[in-house]
């Protein structure tokens, strides 16, 4: 990276790890508040329901607008809207009026900020980084969401008994303006010009579906997606049976506490190493070998495992492999889609390969029951990821994926200012 460059997105992205910390925060103080108010595990899922599900559907409607405004006060409003609807659930509970379907809504609400704010962000990054740095660019983003992982429930539990509730919340309003701070400090180059009677110009309900007609004119676009569709089933299923295969053998919430936290420390060695190193020249590698990885030494580790040890290592390298896979696969999107359209191409990519990850979520309980086997946990835990590292295999033999980087030809040069 140029120092003007990277000095910009550090900033921005720093802003950013600190409100995420902040915001995680005070989730996970929800959460505990939830918990003590119905002791019931539908309300808790609901609280992500309401979270995640709207910033997933929501995603193309905020990918035509992000596309149509500025990047910069895109993240400003967004961040200036969650933190007000912050300040309405601290007022309400200061006032002991608070209730569980204000927190829903809450989750509502943060779930279609976060649909613009993901677009935003990522197209940001776009506008500052060089070509060259997207993959070390999106190794920074995959570092914050594991240190927040790992730092926000212990400092979350630890300030609860200190400061409270509202505390948290305070301090998560203070994160607010840390990263608004930021974002008036640093400068994100206007995007290219748009021409006259181009789609980004077009209604807002033709720019929706643009994305998706994008995907599909570009056989090596579709050929991720199709990766993605197939592989994050198997990951889903990885990521939701972790926890009920180590209190379903050994019923310890510590040990599971342990293994989760080494899944985060893998996180962030992933991301550390990522950022520091940029990945594979080649990003399509980085992608369908940190895939096996995460399967292999991941998900089918946690299958096979039947220690403290042999857990820890699985969640570690699942997580580890995490940013690479995720981080390669941005950052061909961000080199090949031009930046005047990728807030409606990157939100259908997201839309597209979130669902079959929901899905996986959904049936990887009901797979689980059904199986004819002693420890259905385990073993299906083996079968996601060897099927999973199966279909990061047979990526790598389909020419239009397997050669992506060379077909599309690359968008976004000269962008960044030395």
């Amino acid at each position: 990276m140029t120092d003007r460059s990277m000095k910009s997105f550090t900033v921005l992205w720093f802003g950013q790890l600190i409100s995420i910390v902040g915001s995680a925060m005070t989730w996970f103080a929800f959460t505990v508040w939830v918990w003590e108010k119905t002791g019931q595990a539908a309300s808790l899922a609901f609280v992500s329901f309401f979270t995640f599900l709207p910033s997933l559907l929501f995603s193309p409607f905020a990918g035509a607008f992000v596309d149509r405004w500025n990047r910069k006060l895109t993240l400003m409003f967004s961040d200036m809207a969650s933190a007000a609807a912050t300040v309405v659930v601290f007022l309400l509970y200061i006032d002991r009026s608070l209730e569980i379907w204000h927190i829903y809504v809450l989750g509502l609400l943060t779930g279609i900020f976060t649909a613009f704010q993901y677009p935003a962000y990522i197209t940001a990054a776009t506008l500052i980084v060089p070509k060259e740095d997207y993959a070390r660019a999106e190794g920074m983003m995959g570092l914050a969401q594991a240190l927040s992982s790992l730092l926000a429930p212990i400092l979350a539990a630890i300030l609860l008994s200190k400061i409270g509730m509202e505390g948290i919340m305070l301090l998560d309003l203070f994160t607010f303006l840390f990263a608004f701070s930021a974002l008036l400090w640093i400068k994100i180059p206007h995007q290219t010009p748009l021409e006259p009677g181009s789609a980004a110009q077009s209604g807002i309900l033709r720019d929706v579906f643009f994305g998706f007609r994008h995907i599909q004119s570009m056989p090596s676009l579709r050929a991720l997606i199709l990766l993605f569709v197939f592989a994050n089933f198997f990951l889903a299923i990885g990521a939701t049976l972790l926890s009920p295969l180590i209190l379903s053998q050994t019923g310890d919430k510590t040990l599971l506490a342990g293994v989760q936290s080494s899944g985060a420390l893998g996180g962030i060695a992933g991301g550390a190493l990522l950022s520091l190193w940029g990945g594979p020249k080649k990003r399509v590698n980085g992608i369908l070998l940190g895939g096996v990885g995460a399967c292999l030494l991941g998900v089918a580790g946690l299958g096979v495992g039947r220690s403290a040890l042999v857990w820890a290592a699985a969640s570690f390298f699942f997580a580890f492999f995490e940013p690479f896979v995720e981080g390669g696969n941005l950052a061909v999107w961000q080199s090949k889609v031009d930046v005047t359209i990728q807030g409606r191409v990157l939100s259908a990519r997201r839309l597209l390969v979130q669902i079959p990850f929901l899905l996986g979520t959904a049936a990887s309980g009901w797979l689980a029951d059904r199986l004819p086997f002693e420890n259905n946990y385990s073993t299906l835990l083996v079968l996601a990821g060897l099927l999973g590292a199966l279909t990061f295999l047979i990526g790598s033999l389909i020419p239009a994926l397997r050669d992506a980087e060379r077909i599309l030809p690359d968008k976004n040069l000269n962008l960044v200012e030395g």
